[in-house]
């Protein structure tokens, strides 16, 4: 996991991404964007997946965030992250705060990277007379995971149901990687002498 945090409050949503993730089986490296050293980039290239997080700043994503992008051009142009799975989350003081922008940017970054994206899968929550706010989901994104936390909270006032839904994310994310991880092995056995000289029943 890849992520930028100015306040707090994108790394509360780290740690429920990395929670949910690990609750799912995965091993989850946290690699914090304005303290990158050579082995964390170590631990980027050789990760099945990677969830990139960022606050919303201006419409997009955080000037800490673009700078990491910026760094991986040569990673870009060799395909180091091809076909890694890949997702995001955002968090802004606004309920709306364009966060979409910085979902589809960080979505946009990781197909630059040939990465497989994978969205939040919920559908929207707090949208009806019976829903409330405490529902997963309740910003209504579906690229990645929305949160709001008021500018002035501590970030260990972050909303429940955003830091559930990114906990959902972290589970979403993880259980698709091994269900490609499988997929590939299960393809490059089919695809060995072996197998392709098996008699057909």
């Amino acid at each position: 996991m890849a992520y930028h945090s100015g306040f707090g409050h994108t790394a509360h949503l780290a740690d429920a991404v990395a929670a949910g993730a690990a609750e799912a089986g995965a091993r989850v490296t946290h690699v914090v964007l304005d303290a990158i050293t050579e082995t964390d980039w170590e631990a980027l290239d050789s990760a099945d997946a990677i969830v990139f997080g960022s606050p919303t700043y201006m419409g997009n994503v955080s000037a800490g965030f673009q700078a990491f992008a910026e760094k991986t051009g040569r990673r870009c142009i060799e395909g180091t992250w091809r076909d890694k799975v890949g997702a995001g989350f955002t968090n802004s003081g606004a309920k709306s705060g364009d966060k979409l922008s910085t979902l589809i940017s960080l979505a946009v970054f990781a197909a630059q990277h040939h990465m497989h994206w994978v969205n939040l899968g919920l559908p929207p929550g707090w949208n009806s007379s019976t829903a409330d706010e405490n529902d997963l989901n309740r910003l209504g994104f579906w690229l990645g995971a929305g949160a709001q936390t008021d500018v002035d909270a501590d970030p260990a006032r972050v909303h429940p149901s955003d830091a559930q839904t990114c906990h959902h994310l972290g589970h979403r994310v993880a259980s698709v990687t091994q269900q490609m991880r499988l997929g590939r092995q299960l393809t490059a056995a089919a695809s060995t002498p072996a197998a392709s000289s098996a008699p057909v029943r």
